[in-house]
């Protein structure tokens, strides 16, 4: 008995230090954040342009090392998991929770739209603002295209290019092929190959939680600055209203109460993965942030890695509340002030159109805004009003992926706690901190 009461002393004080250390990690991310703000703001340019460079270096890291981590946890987690029962049920409590969520988010901005209704501009601003469309792109956005270039005819170029999209389609095919094949040396060997590459990309992901708040400094005193220069500015009052207040109300009530529903702590689960949300607002890319959010799933919430591994990906690619609300609100603002007739079953189907398109966007920046011209290019709506809506989509682009990677943490905490009981035998995480 006292041997079993030494033990769990030295439990208890382990896990003191362990919240004591996460404490002070978060304290040093707020810290920096806040810090960020100040400098960013009195308009130093030898200190703004020193920002840039290491946000840049920040965010070239984070699309460095996302990639390979989606294509390595897909991989190893259908591999261990594809001839399984947990396996369909995982993936199903995935959708499920991922078409809920962004139905209700584009819901939402449907409902606000009507409530507040945006008026039109005067054709001038919308005429001055085709001037900074950026057409180049336009060419090769059609929605035909966005979808045949998931489907890969090389095994290189889509991790090349970084289409989230393809990566996963090949990793997801490459899973599958080793959960199914014959139990050889072969493929053993080739899965411990795979598992000791996952293990090399957490230790680079431990390298950059470790660095991450010099990160966070740069890129708040990156944002600081813009606003300060005026880059950002609120051109479209209303239009804004509709977007950052669908986002609001579906980040703060609409997603706790989802997990409420499912018994678990709104608060609790936010704090966990308070690291990963951050990193989303300011890279602007959920996909980019994926290694933080894994790390913060695993080793802050304690999600089975036989989720998180499995879920998270997965969400990356095809859980956007933030884009479908984007897309639906935007077109709707666009269309009518093109002078098309918005009847209540145009909404409703161009609700249907958001929300299949968003499963469909790849969570990079800006990926909502060049979805959404390139629907309005598809229907014949003139783009100018897209070119008036650039200057303030930075912060629209930064408050979506916020809001995508925390409705990601909210699919995979519920899906965890759902399965808990089934998946209990499942291999603990291993520690990224």
């Amino acid at each position: 008995m006292p041997q079993e009461n030494h033990v769990e002393a030295a439990a208890q004080e382990a896990l003191k230090k362990h919240q004591a250390h996460q404490k002070r990690q978060l304290v040093l991310w707020f810290g920096a954040l806040f810090l960020g703000a100040i400098l960013g703001w009195l308009g130093i340019q030898a200190l703004n342009d020193l920002f840039n460079f290491i946000a840049t270096v920040f965010t070239r890291l984070f699309q460095f090392i996302a990639v390979p981590t989606i294509a390595l946890a897909v991989i190893t987690t259908l591999a261990r998991l594809g001839a399984e029962k947990n396996t369909g049920k995982i993936f199903a409590h995935a959708v499920t929770y991922t078409l809920l969520t962004t139905v209700s988010a584009a819901a939402i901005g449907l409902v606000l739209y009507l409530w507040i209704a945006p008026g039109n501009l005067p054709a001038d601003v919308v005429g001055a603002g085709a001037a900074d469309v950026p057409m180049q792109k336009l060419g090769s956005l059609s929605y035909y295209d966005h979808f045949l270039s998931v489907i890969p005819n090389n095994l290189l170029q889509p991790f090349l290019a970084g289409n989230v999209l393809s990566v996963m389609i090949i990793a997801a095919a490459v899973g599958l092929a080793l959960a199914f094949m014959p139990k050889t040396e072969n493929r053993a060997a080739l899965l411990k190959v795979l598992l000791g590459g996952q293990e090399l990309l957490f230790t680079l992901i431990r390298a950059l939680l470790w660095a991450l708040p010099v990160g966070i400094l740069a890129f708040s005193a990156q944002l600081s600055a813009q606003i300060e220069a005026g880059v950002i500015v609120g051109a479209l009052g209303k239009y804004t209203t509709v977007v950052l207040g669908g986002n609001a109300i579906q980040f703060f009530l609409v997603l706790p109460l989802f997990l409420l529903a499912r018994g678990l702590n709104p608060v609790h689960v936010f704090k966990k993965m308070a690291p990963a949300l951050a990193v989303a607002l300011f890279t602007k890319s959920s996909a980019g942030t994926l290694p933080v959010t894994l790390a913060s799933a695993e080793t802050r919430l304690k999600v089975n890695t036989s989720v998180s591994r499995f879920v998270l990906p997965i969400c990356t690619t095809i859980n956007m509340n933030g884009c479908a609300a984007f897309i639906l609100v935007t077109s709707l603002f666009v269309m009518q002030n093109a002078g098309f007739e918005l009847s209540l079953g145009t909404m409703i189907t161009w609700l249907i159109v958001a929300v299949l398109a968003a499963v469909g966007n790849a969570g990079v920046p800006m990926g909502c805004y060049f979805l959404t011209l390139s629907l309005m290019s598809s229907v014949g709506a003139p783009l100018g009003l897209l070119g008036v809506i650039l200057p303030i989509y930075t912060i629209i682009d930064m408050i979506e992926t916020a809001e995508n990677v925390w409705s990601d943490s909210c699919v995979c905490a519920m899906t965890d706690h759902d399965l808990a009981d089934q998946l209990e035998d499942a291999k603990p995480a291993e520690s990224l901190s």
